[in-house]
């Protein structure tokens, strides 16, 4: 097959005044898509690199119409916009070009955090509860509230409504009265320039479950049923859960999956993999996991990221869905998880191929 390799380049990122140092820290390096490209020949198919920008100098309509793919293998975040990921993949829809992973509506639904929430309460799988701001000074709605819904129950965490990597995501995000929700609210929309969401804390440990497959109606309608009562879905390969070994990192990043982490020092991630838990734990989290993955509408691959309650017997909560997570060889999460499986890069990538081909009914 020929494909074509589409991704954002953190060295082709768009020269702006005014934007914030991390902006564009959730695009990718040449280390990722050269890693893919290889594996993708490896396996015997024609595969070429494309920066995933339709305006010039990079031109990828006319690039695409050039090379003609058979598939795209997109990993493309996009530059502006609320829905950004989506742009790559309308355009490759109107083409009339299929491409790996989740299709335009999950993939915008999914950065914005506030409404995968939203859907995730409406399935009343478990998420903590939040609110939203367009402004500092807005009135704290009762959700933010204890049981009694009166007293705010602190600590409070916030973060962009719609960023990756992290982004916005420090020490600074853990707020512990009205004054520091309002000051790091207030900051954080002069920062990015977006909606600002305020969730409950979960204090505990931080793991992620990556998965590749896809659902199909019969999987649908069993995980519409209660959660532990289901079996896991035969259709979804799981990949060992991770667990963030934050004990080795310094008090300064309070405990947390932070930009600076994942970012400066992700070559020196410190992780468990598999995580220590018992296997009921993990099978609960293999099927909200999977719960996810299904509600949310995702194709082909997506990790799921969790924090165990330590205050509410290890209750889990979820954080957020990637329905584009990092393949970089190197160091990103659902890489490592595949490597604990016992899978090689160049078997997790062409194995997306295969089920975007499978799905879509591609020849190979």
């Amino acid at each position: 097959m020929r494909i074509a390799v589409l991704a954002n380049l953190k060295v082709n990122a768009p020269a702006q005044e005014g934007i914030p140092p991390d902006q564009w820290d959730d695009l990718d390096s040449p280390k990722t898509t050269n890693g893919i490209i290889a594996a993708l020949e490896g396996n015997g198919h024609e595969a070429r690199f494309f920066e995933a920008n339709i305006l010039p100098p990079h031109n990828l309509i006319e690039q695409l119409r050039d090379y003609r793919p058979d598939l795209c293998f997109n990993i493309a975040e996009g530059h502006r916009g609320d829905s950004r990921e989506s742009q790559i993949p309308a355009v490759l829809e109107m083409m009339g070009i299929p491409y790996t992973g989740s299709k335009l509506l999950t993939l915008t639904l999914a950065l914005d955090k506030p409404m995968t929430k939203r859907v995730l309460h409406y399935h009343e799988l478990p998420t903590p509860e939040f609110q939203v701001f367009e402004s500092a000074d807005e009135p704290i709605n009762d959700e933010l509230c204890g049981d009694d819904g009166e007293e705010l129950r602190f600590p409070l965490f916030v973060k962009p409504s719609r960023e990756g990597t992290s982004v916005g995501i420090s020490a600074e995000s853990i707020v512990s009265n009205v004054g520091q929700l309002r000051e790091q609210v207030d900051k954080q929309l002069k920062r990015y320039n977006q909606a600002i969401l305020a969730e409950h804390y979960v204090r505990g440990r931080e793991l992620t479950i990556g998965m590749i497959g896809n659902l199909g109606p019969r999987h649908s309608r069993q995980l519409n049923e209660r959660v532990q009562d289901t079996e896991l879905p035969d259709k979804l390969t799981f990949f060992p859960i991770l667990e963030v070994d934050m004990s080795q990192y310094d008090a300064s990043e309070a405990g947390l999956y932070t930009n600076r982490i994942k970012v400066e020092l992700a070559e020196a991630f410190h992780y468990t993999c598999p995580a220590n838990l018992d296997e009921a734990k993990a099978h609960e989290l293999r099927l909200l996991a999977a719960a996810v993955f299904r509600v949310i509408g995702c194709k082909d691959i997506a990790r799921v990221d969790f924090r165990l309650d330590e205050e509410n017997d290890d209750k889990p909560y979820i954080l957020e869905v990637n329905p584009l997570p990092g393949l970089n060889p190197g160091y990103s999460d659902l890489c490592i998880e595949a490597y604990a499986a016992g899978w090689s890069h160049e078997r997790l990538i062409n194995t997306i191929v295969d089920l975007a081909c499978e799905r879509q009914k591609i020849p190979r």
